[in-house]
């Protein structure tokens, strides 16, 4: 064996050993999470410094707040008048680089409230004027920002949504996007997680009078731009939804068009829009390309449905290239598989994956 034919090996050896290295998906439980179907560990998001956040569903159907360390240190916790019977509890939402966690809990009336848990674990409970007080009604908290600014919507008393921001001194600023319809199930909600920038730029979706979704950005001075993504279908459950923004004002999201089928786009501050289909999705409804988190490097991540209603995890970096992922034990019947929804500026992306059995667990994917 000559020296050329030496390092050739050497040269795949090395080339395989990258590869392996490339990226590391680790999953995880949260304590006390149930393994039968519709429970389990649901990541939501992931800081600068690799922490995660979200909520789990115990054995009987009631739901709990987490956070874990980048080390896999959990902590827990429940919001003050939380519900503790099944569909009701704690779900965890947004993180801000203080530490500060907010999200909603479901009391035992079935009315939402929204909570801003501190970092020495005290929560201020966070109830918008106007939210309505039955069952499906109240109030939820999405998004929290470096300096303390929260946003949301809420369901009034005739289960219109209406969304908001609150200052840190406890101001609220309620609005409603120019053609948001105002029967039940109608009106201006909010992207969660990643919807609000330091900045106080805020996007989401709102829905019309023919319960048709489109998206909007609203800036700091509260100008509102409205937007529909191509293709999007104008029917019911058809349109535009807005999953977040980064810094710079690039805008992920889904456009379900005419057929219900799901198409990832990018839209960038001037208002140009990206479409991204990635290979193998399928094309009924239901199915499609779902565009969910953005980093400070125009990364977009996301999954994807195949024509079996399988999921499978996909990163769309700023040159175009799409990378396709499954996490380890992803199921590959329908409703289950791998589902990316954040990612942070390192690259790092958490999400959940839904096994076999219908079980869901927490995922960090690191690497590229």
């Amino acid at each position: 064996m000559n020296r050329r034919q030496i390092l050739q090996i050497v040269g795949l050896v090395f080339l395989s050993y990258g590869l392996a290295i490339a990226q590391t998906i680790t999953t995880f439980e949260a304590p006390g999470a149930g393994n039968a179907a519709g429970q389990g560990t649901f990541a939501e998001g992931i800081s600068l410094t690799g922490q995660t956040f979200g909520y789990y569903v115990d054995a009987s159907g009631v739901d709990h707040g987490f956070l874990r360390s980048q080390g896999g240190a959990f902590t827990t916790f429940d919001a003050p008048g939380a519900g503790t019977a099944t569909g009701q509890g704690t779900f965890g939402f947004s993180l801000s680089p203080s530490g500060v966690l907010v999200g909603y809990s479901i009391d035992s009336s079935g009315v939402m409230h929204g909570y801003e848990r501190t970092t020495d674990g005290n929560f201020i409970t966070i109830d918008a004027p106007g939210a309505g007080t039955s069952a499906g009604q109240g109030t939820f908290t999405y998004n929290i920002n470096p300096a303390g600014t929260v946003a949301g919507f809420y369901f009034d008393a005739t289960m219109v949504a209406h969304a908001y921001l609150r200052d840190p001194d406890g101001a609220f600023t309620i609005f409603d996007v120019p053609g948001a319809g105002t029967s039940a199930g109608q009106g201006t909600g909010t992207a969660s997680v990643i919807g609000l920038t330091a900045t106080g730029k805020l996007t989401g979706p709102y829905i019309d009078s023919n319960n048709a979704l489109h998206g909007y950005v609203r800036d700091s001075d509260s100008t509102i731009t409205t937007f529909d993504a191509p293709g999007a279908g104008t029917g019911p459950g058809q349109g535009t939804d807005t999953a977040g923004l980064n810094p710079q004002g690039v805008i992920p999201g889904i456009a379900f068009d005419s057929n219900g089928a799901a198409h990832g786009f990018a839209r960038a501050p001037n208002g140009t829009f990206i479409t991204i289909n990635v290979s193998g999705a399928g094309t009924a409804s239901g199915q499609g390309t779902f565009a969910q988190g953005v980093n400070a490097s125009d990364a977009i991540t996301g999954y994807m449905i195949d024509a079996s209603s399988v999921a499978h995890g996909f990163v769309r970096a700023n040159s175009g290239t799409i990378t396709t992922f499954d996490a380890p034990g992803a199921g590959t019947a329908g409703g289950q598989g791998t589902f990316p929804l954040t990612n942070n500026p390192p690259g790092a992306i958490a999400g959940f994956v839904v096994d076999a059995s219908g079980v869901s667990h927490g995922f960090v994917r690191s690497g590229s």
